[in-house]
């Protein structure tokens, strides 16, 4: 088409990773870390990101490792969701991995492997269930009485099961991840119970998981 039309492709998929210059001074990991510099722990303990295209991931993985110094006991999290090929390639870098069922969290993970998407400056994935983010993002809308999108269900509850670990191992720190969109669009869908049925998701062993660590962490 951009042949016939004389206009250009713009790949978000294989160039997201390049979309800005990581080691700049305009770009999400530098913002997130300026916002970080006048909390108790402004050097985050675990950043909890998803990955659609990867390009978020890679430029925040980089910039971790270029500025060792500031942030050496920093480590990047991409939590991955159901029907996605990530968590698996970043585990045995096979390339030709794909699935044939599209992942209900729209805007993060993929069927196939995607070139922007940089395992190298991964330090851990995690699996989250489709359930687990729906389950996050409503009782997320108890706390802030604003409704968010699929993906940052899936970021938050990763951040939540690294911050339970941490109480548990009784380590202080921050994390820090991102809502991603509002959640009105998902009106018809991950906010609606009879969609969630239809896709036989099970929401209440997550909302009890989530409201028991809320009475334990005072939230």
């Amino acid at each position: 088409m951009a042949k016939e039309l004389g206009g250009h492709y713009v790949d978000q998929f294989t160039y997201a990773e390049r979309a800005t210059d990581w080691r700049g001074n305009n770009n999400i990991a530098q913002s997130l870390f300026s916002q970080m510099e006048l909390e108790r722990f402004p050097a985050p303990k675990w950043i909890v990101m998803s990955a659609g295209t990867g390009g978020t991931s890679a430029t925040i993985g980089r910039y971790i490792r270029l500025h060792t110094e500031d942030y050496s006991k920093t480590q990047l999290c991409v939590v991955d969701p159901e029907n996605s090929v990530f968590h698996e390639y970043y585990r045995n870098r096979d390339p030709q991995i794909v699935r044939n069922k599209p992942s209900l969290i729209e805007g993060i993970g993929r069927p196939r492997v995607e070139p922007s998407f940089m395992p190298d400056v991964i330090d851990r994935m995690i699996d989250i269930p489709d359930a687990a983010s729906i389950a996050t993002i409503r009782w997320l809308e108890g706390v802030i009485l604003r409704k968010c999108g699929g993906s940052t269900g899936t970021n938050l509850y990763g951040a939540l099961a690294l911050a339970k670990e941490m109480m548990e191992n009784d380590q202080e720190g921050s994390i820090v991840t991102l809502i991603c969109d509002s959640g009105e669009r998902y009106l018809d869908t991950l906010y609606n119970d009879d969609w969630v049925v239809s896709k036989n998701l099970d929401l209440l062993p997550y909302m009890h998981k989530l409201i028991d660590f809320a009475e334990i962490d005072g939230i």
